[in-house]
């Protein structure tokens, strides 16, 4: 999703500006079109029908009644008291000394918050979406802001094997993070036409793998799979036709974990479980979503049953908690996600950001939210109930509803 208020769908009031006063408050931090060589893979992509990349299933980016000011309100108003913690958040200050033993059973995550995770996985070690910018904007002091810190300093978070990139928006691609990761000597894989980005901001072009839906990639001894996903990218007011959005699996010698980037709902997880599971984690987005773009971001409901689609062992629910995106309660996501997980038998792990732990003996859960909520907080071991047989849909769309499309 994207986390500015310029580039944002969700904030319109600068989509009418012309062309020209656009590229006039243009920073470096929009990045670059796909050209030459990238933009010809592109355009022989099946997935890029007519000028544009298209969802695997027909996809409304924006969903209202009468205007798209109805958004705008709504962002303003809906729940303002409850969307931001009313204590600050605990974080688990990370140390290098604690990453610098290998887990015991190969594979370890760590949620720094947002989307970013540090896998640690047969040896080798992924980030994912790495964000450690203070707003996901293109412009100082404008956009949402971070609700905590990051758990470490990027410069303490140790080597780096491979970066992955879900998509473009900023909340998920920050150009002062890559810019920092480039002295790591770590690989990037990114879907289609993101890779244009990463080199305008001084990725080695031989370092950057680009893939299409279904295409895979041996990086650092790991077969990278970017699979598809229901979502769009735009560093702009507007989409970017010729920039590719991917759910990533990413498989080793002895494991497999899969990340959802930001995505609706679609049929889709089965076969991605079917074809690249099952995996020993994932990390699912079950934040930032709204009644006004119900089609491109799950609810928690939707994320454990997508993470159950794709034949995941261990939840990691990701894309909350940090960055205040939309109009639900802060704490809302974690709450639905526990409540949903046990009503479909899910093992999920809602750790402190920056605390990392190893999905094969996942840590004892405590709520520890609700207190920051300022909700009465209680200790208990979430296990997995008796599995249902579905999950709430996405609430459905406005009668009459307005689309804004994004291509299908």
């Amino acid at each position: 999703m994207p986390g500015s208020v310029p580039s944002s769908s969700r904030f319109t009031d600068l989509r009418g500006l012309s062309a020209a006063g656009w590229r006039r408050m243009r920073t470096d931090a929009f990045g670059a079109v796909p050209t030459g060589a990238r933009l010809e893979r592109i355009r022989h992509s099946p997935n890029f029908v007519d000028g544009a990349f298209r969802n695997p299933v027909p996809t409304r980016r924006l969903v209202y009644q009468r205007s798209p000011l109805e958004i705008s309100r709504a962002q303003l108003t809906e729940g303002r008291g409850r969307r931001v913690p009313s204590r600050p958040i605990p974080v688990h200050r990370l140390r290098s000394t604690e990453l610098a033993v290998p887990p015991a059973s190969g594979l370890r995550l760590t949620w720094l918050g947002h989307a970013t995770v540090l896998v640690e996985l047969d040896g080798r070690r992924v980030l994912f979406d790495p964000v450690w910018g203070v707003r996901c904007s293109p412009f100082p002091g404008i956009g949402p802001k971070r609700l905590h810190p990051v758990p470490i300093r990027l410069a303490d978070l140790g080597p780096v094997d491979v970066v992955v990139i879900s998509h473009d928006h900023y909340d998920h691609l920050d150009m002062t993070t890559i810019r920092a990761l480039i002295g790591s000597g770590a690989r990037f894989a990114a879907p289609l036409g993101v890779g244009a980005h990463l080199e305008h901001w001084g990725v080695p072009a031989d370092r950057i793998t680009e893939l299409d839906w279904w295409e895979s990639t041996e990086l650092a001894g790991l077969t990278l799979t970017a699979a598809p996903a229901r979502h769009y990218c735009s560093r702009g007011p507007r989409t970017d036709p010729q920039m590719l959005w991917a759910s990533w699996a990413v498989a080793g010698p002895q494991h497999r974990v899969f990340h959802s980037g930001d995505t609706g709902y679609f049929p889709g997880f089965t076969r991605i479980g079917e074809l690249l599971g099952p995996f020993d984690a994932t990390m699912t987005q079950v934040g930032a979503y709204s009644q006004f773009w119900p089609e491109v971001h799950m609810t928690p409901e939707e994320g454990v049953r997508a993470h159950q689609d794709v034949r995941g062992g261990l939840l990691l629910p990701i894309h909350w908690g940090t960055f205040n995106l939309a109009p639900h309660a802060w704490e809302e996501p974690a709450e639905r996600t526990m409540a949903a997980a046990e009503r479909l038998g899910a093992t999920v792990a809602v750790p402190l950001p920056g605390a990392p732990f190893e999905p094969a003996e996942p840590p004892e859960q405590r709520a520890w939210w609700r207190s920051v909520a300022g909700l009465p907080e209680t200790v208990e071991q979430f296990s997995p109930a008796t599995p249902a047989t579905s999950a709430p849909a996405t609430p459905a769309a406005p009668a009459h509803s307005h689309e804004d499309e994004v291509p299908a």
